[in-house]
């Protein structure tokens, strides 16, 4: 398993430096609404929705991407209020964190939410990401995103490791702790000034980088947690099966769905 899990993750790395540095603006937002109507389709599952309530969901969410492709940048004018709806609607999402028990069981309540979260976590990350590419050296903001999300995971893998005392969320996930958490904040700070400052020479207000870098590690964690608990309630170990090793397209980027919102909006409002 292991070996497979090296395996996939030597495939995944490049590829997504590839659409992130390589691809043309357009090519783009094209392969992130191809990935993440990968990722609708995996929340039919984690979401119970039946068969007929699923085809609705991806259509819906198929229709939303094919408008916003077409219109792009018409439909991002707007961007600060969009971003900002886009945060306002994972924070909703994140109280539903709060509400989790262990042993809950799907009912309609959680099938109407799951279908509206899906549309909110899938649109707002496509948005977030489509902007940030288009501003100057749009590549490299983006990567910075990218950074930042993949130092808070190390950071909090090995400082929970480490130091991991008091539990984050233990009905949720039980191997995560607020020692993390402060650690993958850290290391995020740290990466965020390194590539920022030093290696691409964005010269980045220090202020604005601290902001963004704490708020995408909050987010991306309230982002992971906010998949688990709908694995769990459903009984599933992963959103799918596309990543050999990995799991789905939710597995994988679960916390760039709601971290992507968050550091938009922090560099347009600290930054710009």
């Amino acid at each position: 398993m292991l070996k497979i899990r090296i395996l996939t993750a030597l495939i995944i790395f490049p590829a997504t430096l590839a659409a992130v540095f390589l691809a043309p603006a357009w090519l783009f937002r094209l392969i992130v609404a191809v990935l993440l109507m990968a990722g609708c389709w995996e929340f039919r599952r984690i979401a119970d929705l039946a068969p007929q309530t699923g085809w609705a969901l991806v259509t819906v969410q198929g229709l939303l991407f094919a408008w916003m492709l077409w219109s792009w940048p018409m439909a991002g004018q707007d961007v600060v209020l969009l971003l900002a709806a886009g945060c306002l609607t994972w924070l909703a999402m994140f109280g539903r964190l709060a509400m989790y028990r262990t042993g809950t069981k799907p009912d309609e309540s959680y099938r109407r939410l799951g279908f509206l979260s899906a549309i909110g976590a899938l649109t707002f990350c496509w948005i977030s990401l489509s902007w940030l590419r288009d501003l100057p050296r749009g590549e490299v903001i983006v990567f910075l995103l990218f950074l930042l999300i993949w130092a808070s995971d190390v950071g909090a893998y090995f400082s929970g490791r480490l130091l991991g005392r008091r539990k984050l969320a233990p009905a949720i996930s039980p191997n995560k702790t607020w020692e993390g958490v402060y650690g993958g904040a850290l290391l995020a700070v740290a990466a965020a000034f390194l590539l920022a400052n030093v290696i691409a020479g964005l010269d980045l207000p220090p202020l604005g980088l601290v902001i963004m870098s704490l708020v995408t590690t909050l987010a991306s964690v309230g982002g992971d947690l906010f998949i688990s608990i709908h694995k769990r309630t459903v009984g599933l170990s992963d959103t799918g099966t596309l990543f050999p090793g990995h799991g789905g397209i939710l597995d994988r980027y679960d916390s760039l769905l709601a971290g992507a919102p968050f550091f938009a909006l922090a560099y347009a409002l600290f930054v710009l």
